[in-house]
Protein backbone atom coordinates (compact mmCIF):
# COMPACT_ATOMS: atom_id res chain seq x y z
CA UNK A 1 0.00 0.00 0.00
CA UNK A 2 2.77 2.55 0.57
CA UNK A 3 4.25 2.21 -2.51
CA UNK A 4 1.15 2.42 -4.38
CA UNK A 5 0.92 5.68 -2.54
CA UNK A 6 4.43 6.78 -3.49
CA UNK A 7 3.75 5.74 -6.94
CA UNK A 8 0.67 8.07 -6.78
CA UNK A 9 2.21 11.01 -5.21
CA UNK A 10 5.15 10.51 -7.82
CA UNK A 11 2.84 10.50 -10.86
CA UNK A 12 1.02 13.76 -9.80
CA UNK A 13 4.43 15.24 -8.93
CA UNK A 14 5.52 14.81 -12.42
CA UNK A 15 1.81 15.72 -13.98
CA UNK A 16 1.70 18.92 -12.18
CA UNK A 17 5.78 19.33 -13.21
CA UNK A 18 5.17 18.62 -17.11
CA UNK A 19 1.69 20.85 -17.02
CA UNK A 20 4.38 23.96 -15.35
CA UNK A 21 7.11 23.43 -18.17
CA UNK A 22 4.18 23.74 -20.92
CA UNK A 23 2.84 26.51 -19.69
CA UNK A 24 6.42 28.03 -18.97
CA UNK A 25 7.28 27.32 -22.71
CA UNK A 26 4.35 28.56 -24.51
CA UNK A 27 3.66 31.85 -22.65
CA UNK A 28 7.04 32.27 -23.25
CA UNK A 29 6.97 31.48 -26.91
CA UNK A 30 4.46 34.14 -28.06
CA UNK A 31 6.86 36.23 -25.95
CA UNK A 32 9.52 35.21 -28.48
CA UNK A 33 7.84 35.56 -31.35
CA UNK A 34 6.40 38.99 -31.10
CA UNK A 35 9.91 39.70 -29.78
CA UNK A 36 10.98 38.50 -33.42
CA UNK A 37 8.16 40.69 -34.99
CA UNK A 38 9.64 43.71 -33.11
CA UNK A 39 12.93 43.20 -34.25
CA UNK A 40 11.89 42.56 -38.24
CA UNK A 41 9.52 45.49 -37.80
CA UNK A 42 12.44 47.55 -36.41
CA UNK A 43 14.45 46.82 -39.56
CA UNK A 44 11.86 47.26 -42.29
CA UNK A 45 11.14 50.52 -40.32
CA UNK A 46 14.86 51.25 -40.51
CA UNK A 47 14.67 50.04 -44.51
CA UNK A 48 11.52 52.20 -45.39
CA UNK A 49 13.49 55.49 -44.26
CA UNK A 50 16.60 54.51 -45.96
CA UNK A 51 14.81 55.02 -49.21
CA UNK A 52 14.00 58.26 -48.62
CA UNK A 53 17.32 59.52 -49.76
CA UNK A 54 17.80 63.95 -50.34
CA UNK A 55 19.46 65.17 -53.43
CA UNK A 56 22.45 67.35 -53.14
CA UNK A 57 23.16 68.89 -56.42
CA UNK A 58 26.59 70.41 -57.35
CA UNK A 59 27.57 73.98 -57.77
CA UNK A 60 28.13 74.90 -61.44
CA UNK A 61 29.64 78.44 -61.41
CA UNK A 62 32.85 76.70 -63.12
CA UNK A 63 33.59 76.97 -66.66
CA UNK A 64 32.20 73.69 -68.17
CA UNK A 65 34.98 73.33 -70.60
CA UNK A 66 37.47 72.94 -67.97
CA UNK A 67 36.08 69.40 -66.70
CA UNK A 68 38.91 67.92 -65.44
CA UNK A 69 39.08 70.67 -62.34
CA UNK A 70 35.18 70.68 -62.36
CA UNK A 71 35.32 66.85 -61.84
CA UNK A 72 38.42 67.70 -59.29
CA UNK A 73 35.87 70.47 -57.32
CA UNK A 74 33.10 67.64 -57.02
CA UNK A 75 34.84 64.99 -55.96
CA UNK A 76 36.37 67.05 -53.08
CA UNK A 77 32.62 68.14 -52.26
CA UNK A 78 31.48 63.93 -52.22
CA UNK A 79 34.17 63.11 -50.10
CA UNK A 80 33.29 65.71 -47.97
CA UNK A 81 29.68 64.84 -47.84
CA UNK A 82 30.10 61.16 -47.20
CA UNK A 83 32.50 62.44 -43.70
CA UNK A 84 29.23 63.69 -42.40
CA UNK A 85 28.03 61.86 -39.11
CA UNK A 86 24.06 61.41 -40.58
CA UNK A 87 25.02 60.12 -43.88
CA UNK A 88 25.06 56.44 -44.41
CA UNK A 89 25.55 56.33 -47.98
CA UNK A 90 25.87 58.50 -50.38
CA UNK A 91 26.25 57.94 -54.53
CA UNK A 92 27.66 60.24 -57.31
CA UNK A 93 25.35 60.55 -59.99
CA UNK A 94 27.29 62.60 -63.23
CA UNK A 95 25.12 64.39 -65.69
CA UNK A 96 24.89 61.60 -68.21
CA UNK A 97 23.29 59.33 -65.41
CA UNK A 98 20.92 61.93 -64.52
CA UNK A 99 19.78 62.27 -68.37
CA UNK A 100 19.88 58.34 -68.29
CA UNK A 101 17.82 58.52 -65.37
CA UNK A 102 15.45 60.91 -66.30
CA UNK A 103 14.47 59.00 -69.40
CA UNK A 104 13.69 55.89 -67.49
CA UNK A 105 11.54 58.27 -65.11
CA UNK A 106 9.68 59.60 -68.27
CA UNK A 107 9.66 56.41 -70.08
CA UNK A 108 11.21 58.07 -73.09
CA UNK A 109 13.62 55.97 -75.08
CA UNK A 110 14.43 58.55 -78.02
CA UNK A 111 17.79 61.31 -77.27
CA UNK A 112 15.87 63.48 -79.37
CA UNK A 113 14.23 64.96 -76.41
CA UNK A 114 17.06 65.74 -74.60
CA UNK A 115 20.04 67.49 -77.17
CA UNK A 116 22.85 67.53 -74.37
CA UNK A 117 22.69 66.57 -70.79
CA UNK A 118 21.05 69.41 -69.30
CA UNK A 119 20.80 67.89 -65.71
CA UNK A 120 23.17 68.60 -63.20
CA UNK A 121 25.18 66.34 -61.39
CA UNK A 122 24.55 65.90 -57.58
CA UNK A 123 25.10 62.98 -54.84
CA UNK A 124 22.45 60.68 -54.01
CA UNK A 125 22.29 60.75 -49.65
CA UNK A 126 21.08 58.25 -47.61
CA UNK A 127 20.22 59.64 -44.12
CA UNK A 128 20.78 56.97 -41.00
CA UNK A 129 17.48 55.77 -39.80
CA UNK A 130 17.48 58.20 -36.57
CA UNK A 131 18.24 61.49 -38.76
CA UNK A 132 14.84 60.81 -40.74
CA UNK A 133 12.80 62.54 -38.22
CA UNK A 134 11.19 65.77 -39.06
CA UNK A 135 12.76 67.40 -35.88
CA UNK A 136 16.39 66.81 -37.59
CA UNK A 137 15.30 66.72 -41.41
CA UNK A 138 15.43 70.29 -41.71
CA UNK A 139 18.99 70.65 -39.87
CA UNK A 140 20.40 68.15 -41.75
CA UNK A 141 19.59 69.90 -45.42
CA UNK A 142 20.97 73.02 -43.97
CA UNK A 143 24.36 72.04 -42.93
CA UNK A 144 24.03 69.84 -46.66
CA UNK A 145 23.34 73.56 -48.06
CA UNK A 146 26.34 74.78 -46.00
CA UNK A 147 29.08 72.22 -47.60
CA UNK A 148 31.10 74.02 -49.86
CA UNK A 149 30.55 73.06 -53.22
CA UNK A 150 26.52 72.46 -53.01
CA UNK A 151 24.34 74.66 -54.84
CA UNK A 152 20.60 73.41 -53.85
CA UNK A 153 19.46 70.49 -51.92
CA UNK A 154 16.08 68.31 -52.76
CA UNK A 155 13.96 66.77 -50.42
CA UNK A 156 10.06 65.90 -49.97
CA UNK A 157 9.68 66.75 -46.62
CA UNK A 158 6.20 66.09 -46.59
CA UNK A 159 6.36 62.44 -47.45
CA UNK A 160 9.49 62.09 -45.01
CA UNK A 161 7.15 63.48 -42.36
CA UNK A 162 4.22 61.02 -43.37
CA UNK A 163 6.69 58.00 -43.41
CA UNK A 164 8.18 58.56 -40.60
CA UNK A 165 5.09 59.16 -38.32
CA UNK A 166 3.17 56.30 -39.97
CA UNK A 167 6.11 54.07 -39.12
CA UNK A 168 6.68 55.31 -35.69
CA UNK A 169 2.75 54.31 -34.52
CA UNK A 170 2.86 51.20 -36.38
CA UNK A 171 6.20 50.27 -33.80
CA UNK A 172 4.58 51.81 -30.88
CA UNK A 173 1.63 49.50 -31.28
CA UNK A 174 3.82 46.16 -31.85
CA UNK A 175 6.22 46.98 -28.47
CA UNK A 176 2.37 47.92 -26.63
CA UNK A 177 1.44 44.67 -27.71
CA UNK A 178 5.53 42.38 -26.68
CA UNK A 179 4.72 44.59 -23.18
CA UNK A 180 1.80 43.47 -22.31
CA UNK A 181 1.97 39.94 -23.49
CA UNK A 182 4.92 39.98 -21.15
CA UNK A 183 2.89 41.08 -18.46
CA UNK A 184 0.42 38.24 -19.50
CA UNK A 185 3.48 36.06 -19.22
CA UNK A 186 4.43 37.24 -15.82
CA UNK A 187 0.72 36.13 -14.51
CA UNK A 188 0.23 32.90 -16.05
CA UNK A 189 3.53 31.61 -15.18
CA UNK A 190 3.07 33.05 -11.84
CA UNK A 191 -0.38 31.37 -11.69
CA UNK A 192 1.14 27.80 -12.49
CA UNK A 193 4.05 28.28 -10.07
CA UNK A 194 1.62 29.24 -6.93
CA UNK A 195 -0.85 26.16 -7.69
CA UNK A 196 1.78 24.13 -7.68
CA UNK A 197 3.17 25.43 -4.42
CA UNK A 198 -0.09 25.06 -3.04
CA UNK A 199 -0.31 21.55 -3.73
CA UNK A 200 2.82 21.67 -1.45
CA UNK A 201 1.70 23.71 1.23
CA UNK A 202 1.05 21.11 4.42
CA UNK A 203 4.54 19.75 3.32
CA UNK A 204 5.74 23.18 3.57
CA UNK A 205 4.05 23.94 6.86
CA UNK A 206 4.75 20.34 8.45
CA UNK A 207 8.64 20.59 7.28
CA UNK A 208 8.36 24.07 9.47
CA UNK A 209 6.85 22.85 12.06
CA UNK A 210 9.37 20.13 12.81
CA UNK A 211 11.92 22.81 12.64
CA UNK A 212 13.28 22.88 9.56
CA UNK A 213 14.44 26.92 8.92
CA UNK A 214 12.84 28.80 6.14
CA UNK A 215 15.97 28.57 3.84
CA UNK A 216 16.71 24.70 4.25
CA UNK A 217 13.05 24.56 3.03
CA UNK A 218 12.94 27.15 0.13
CA UNK A 219 16.09 25.73 -1.06
CA UNK A 220 14.39 22.44 -2.34
CA UNK A 221 11.92 24.57 -4.36
CA UNK A 222 14.17 27.12 -5.94
CA UNK A 223 16.36 24.50 -7.50
CA UNK A 224 13.44 22.79 -8.72
CA UNK A 225 11.87 25.95 -10.10
CA UNK A 226 14.98 26.80 -11.69
CA UNK A 227 15.41 23.62 -13.69
CA UNK A 228 11.51 24.06 -14.30
CA UNK A 229 12.18 27.74 -15.94
CA UNK A 230 15.40 26.50 -18.21
CA UNK A 231 13.62 23.53 -19.72
CA UNK A 232 10.12 25.63 -20.17
CA UNK A 233 13.11 28.28 -21.72
CA UNK A 234 14.41 25.95 -23.89
CA UNK A 235 11.66 24.55 -24.98
CA UNK A 236 10.04 27.56 -26.09
CA UNK A 237 13.50 28.79 -28.04
CA UNK A 238 12.99 25.38 -30.18
CA UNK A 239 9.69 25.92 -31.07
CA UNK A 240 10.29 29.85 -31.51
CA UNK A 241 13.45 28.81 -33.64
CA UNK A 242 11.69 26.38 -35.88
CA UNK A 243 8.96 28.29 -36.38
CA UNK A 244 10.86 31.03 -37.99
CA UNK A 245 13.32 28.12 -40.06
CA UNK A 246 9.86 27.42 -41.64
CA UNK A 247 8.96 31.44 -42.18
CA UNK A 248 12.20 32.88 -43.74
CA UNK A 249 12.51 29.28 -45.68
CA UNK A 250 8.94 30.07 -47.78
CA UNK A 251 9.56 33.52 -48.09
CA UNK A 252 13.51 32.75 -49.18
CA UNK A 253 15.14 35.41 -46.65
CA UNK A 254 18.12 34.71 -44.18
CA UNK A 255 16.96 32.59 -40.70
CA UNK A 256 19.67 34.99 -38.94
CA UNK A 257 20.19 38.98 -40.50
CA UNK A 258 21.45 40.59 -37.04
CA UNK A 259 22.97 37.70 -34.76
CA UNK A 260 22.98 40.45 -32.06
CA UNK A 261 19.95 40.80 -31.30
CA UNK A 262 18.70 37.57 -31.88
CA UNK A 263 20.99 36.91 -29.10
CA UNK A 264 19.84 39.22 -26.92
CA UNK A 265 16.48 37.85 -27.42
CA UNK A 266 17.13 34.25 -26.30
CA UNK A 267 18.70 35.48 -23.51
CA UNK A 268 15.94 37.72 -22.40
CA UNK A 269 13.50 34.53 -22.95
CA UNK A 270 15.56 32.90 -20.62
CA UNK A 271 16.24 35.42 -17.91
CA UNK A 272 12.54 35.62 -18.29
CA UNK A 273 11.29 32.37 -17.87
CA UNK A 274 13.84 31.81 -14.83
CA UNK A 275 13.55 34.78 -13.05
CA UNK A 276 9.42 34.74 -13.10
CA UNK A 277 9.46 31.15 -12.63
CA UNK A 278 12.01 31.25 -9.02
CA UNK A 279 10.51 34.66 -7.75
CA UNK A 280 7.39 33.45 -7.72
CA UNK A 281 8.24 29.87 -6.02
CA UNK A 282 9.60 32.08 -3.38
CA UNK A 283 7.20 34.62 -2.83
CA UNK A 284 4.44 31.45 -2.93
CA UNK A 285 6.45 29.20 -0.83
CA UNK A 286 7.33 32.38 1.49
CA UNK A 287 3.51 32.78 1.91
CA UNK A 288 2.28 29.62 3.51
CA UNK A 289 5.82 29.95 5.56
CA UNK A 290 4.31 32.63 6.99
CA UNK A 291 0.42 31.58 7.52
CA UNK A 292 -1.08 29.49 10.39
CA UNK A 293 -1.95 26.56 10.34
CA UNK A 294 -5.59 26.97 10.10
CA UNK A 295 -4.92 29.59 7.06
CA UNK A 296 -4.05 26.23 5.14
CA UNK A 297 -7.15 24.95 4.92
CA UNK A 298 -9.01 28.54 3.74
CA UNK A 299 -6.14 29.50 1.57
Amino acid sequence: MPKTVDDFNKSRLRSSNITVVISISLVLFLVGLFGLILINAQKYSDYIKEQLVVEAYFDEYLDPRDSAKTLKFQEETFAKIKEQNYVKQARYISKQQATVLAKKQLGIDADALFEEDIFPASVEVTLKPEFVDPAKIDGVVTQLKAINGVKDVANDNQLTIDVYNNLNRILTWILAFSILFLIVAIVLINNSIRLKIFSKRFIIKTMQLVGAKRRFILMPFIKEALVLGLIGSFIGILALGGLWYYFTSQIGTPFVQDTNQYVVLVIIILLVGVFITVASTIFATWRFLRSNVDDLYYS
